[in-house]
């Protein structure tokens, strides 16, 4: 393969980052939680924002594209309150509101 896990997982959150237009400082409550490659072509990455259940699974290529079908995983359900969301910044709040009501 022409990437690493590290690569992989650097291009994906730089894909995350760009889709939500999150700021340099606000990149910060973001983390690689896991990055596998997945057969000789692709790998799998898992994003989160640090401390929280939520997870982003995005696929990148070799080619280092990403796929830009990623998947969103979270225990907690839109129609829950967001009182976990209080002492974020305004924007990562905002990402993590959108992202699970539309699961």
């Amino acid at each position: 393969m022409l990437l690493t896990s590290t690569d992989a997982g650097q291009i994906a959150l730089e894909f995350l980052m760009a889709e939500w237009n999150i700021s340099e400082q606000d990149r910060e409550w973001f983390v690689i939680v896991n990055s596998r490659p997945i057969g000789d072509i692709w790998y799998v990455v898992e994003l989160a924002v640090e401390g929280f259940p939520d997870r982003w699974f995005i696929q990148v290529y070799d080619t280092g594209a990403c796929d830009p079908d990623y998947t969103f995983i979270s225990p907690i359900r839109g129609c829950d309150r967001y009182i976990d969301l209080i002492d974020l910044p305004y924007i990562v709040a905002e990402v993590l509101v959108s992202e699970r009501n539309s699961r």
